[in-house]
């Protein structure tokens, strides 16, 4: 079974927030103790961490979960609960994380590079919180907030700064083999490799990495066969090497630069700016009547090599010194949300925003008391503007987190 994946789905789910505590200080000769209520603990946040010594997704095949612990409750005396523990994810380099709909939400391509992929709740507020000159003894406190829950896929783009770009069977697999520590399975045979495969080379004073992408076939760029799999790898390379098969009786080495060039070029564009080297591979069983110019290279005799890994490292050193010096890695972070107001099937307004859920978030509102203070709270979020603007008629039923009430205009 392979031990190299690129594609996985990873669910998340980040702790719960505990609940506030309601409590008053009860002690000797003190006839009414004020509220003394602690906080709930937050619930631990799930962070995906970009790491160079995990090599493929295959920890997410089997176990996709990925789960943090949720935070204490408080409890009187003032005692805060404690908060949840995060969990750290380690994905490889080059990992692009995808929503279910298939939008880019990160893409960790730098080594260190942290996503906070599921936020854990905040803990609820104890009833000491809520003192006031208005509010002497307040009777009520905060629930924890539920801790974000999502599933993502998970692609690995290799960062390599070669890519190998062949058809099958044009010799790439061997090629690597020779020129770096890399130990693909090799067979005369199309379609050997079914998985990239990295190898460091180090030649003089250049070192860089070279990746054997799966051979393509004419149409790849259009899905055939695995061509995307493959081609994704292709992305992220500083430079390609292009490897056209001298002993191929089926396709000249004209014909194979131009089709594999086009698959890449309708695959993305930006590909055919790389730099590149195109050389004829097999030389040592070259069919007698090819006609190639350019450099031929044999893995099996080792014609060719050490040019070969010399021009590779320069390229790489060219590329780069024109790249841009890294300034950190882009974290994508959704807007901040305010306050939102749907309809739903059924006709009742839903109201959507945390600041919202989390002003109703508390132990029972059939408390007076507490009930003023949520009321309140939603007026200065705007939460009652935003009904009336949406169109909200006296009876209509309204939807907040947990809360469910009809709607009544402020005259």
């Amino acid at each position: 079974m392979s031990g190299f994946v690129d594609e996985a789905q990873i669910h998340v789910k980040a702790g719960n927030g505990g609940a506030g505590s309601v409590s008053f200080r009860r002690e000797a000769h003190v006839a009414k103790g004020g509220p003394d209520g602690g906080d709930g603990g937050k619930g631990g946040d799930v962070w995906l961490i970009a790491d160079r010594n995990t090599a493929s997704l295959l920890a997410f095949r089997d176990h996709p979960h990925r789960e943090a612990t949720n935070g204490k409750h408080g409890s009187g005396k003032a005692r805060h609960g404690a908060s949840g523990t995060d969990t750290e994810v380690r994905v490889p380099e080059g990992t692009v994380v995808k929503d279910r709909s298939g939008t880019v939400i990160a893409d960790l391509s730098v080594a260190g590079a942290r996503w906070l992929a599921a936020a854990g709740g905040r803990g609820g507020r104890g009833n000491a919180r809520f003192l006031s000159n208005r509010r002497r003894a307040p009777s009520f406190a905060e629930q924890g907030e539920v801790g974000e829950e999502f599933y993502f896929n998970l692609e690995l783009r290799l960062m390599a700064d070669v890519a190998l770009v062949g058809f099958p069977n044009a010799g790439k697999s061997t090629l690597i083999s020779r020129i770096s520590a890399a130990k693909p399975k090799i067979a005369d045979y199309p379609f050997t490799t079914l998985e990239p495969h990295l190898g460091v080379v180090r030649f003089d004073e250049h070192e860089f990495t070279v990746a054997d992408i799966p051979g393509l076939i004419e149409g790849a760029s259009e899905g055939r066969g695995l061509g995307h799999k493959f081609l994704r790898h292709v992305e992220r390379a500083r430079a390609l090497l292009v490897l056209v098969d001298l002993a191929s009786i089926e396709l000249s080495p004209e014909d194979q630069e131009r089709i594999l060039l086009r698959e890449l070029g309708d695959y993305d564009a930006s590909l055919l700016d790389r730099p590149r080297l195109i050389v004829g591979s097999r030389a040592d069983a070259a069919v007698p009547e090819v006609e190639w110019s350019g450099d031929r290279v044999s893995a099996a005799t080792g014609e060719g090599l050490r040019v070969l890994q010399g021009r590779l490292g320069e390229l790489v050193a060219e590329a780069r010194a024109r790249e841009p010096e890294n300034e950190g890695f882009i974290v994508h972070r959704p807007e901040p949300e305010g306050v939102l107001v749907t309809r739903d099937d059924d006709g009742a307004l839903v109201v959507h925003g945390k600041e919202a859920q989390r002003a109703v978030a508390l132990n029972d509102l059939t408390n007076e008391e507490a009930l003023a203070y949520v009321q309140a709270r939603l007026s200065r979020l705007g939460v009652y503007r935003a009904l009336g603007r949406a169109g909200a008629r006296e009876g209509d039923v309204v939807r907040i987190g947990g809360l469910t009430f009809e709607y009544e205009p402020d005259d």
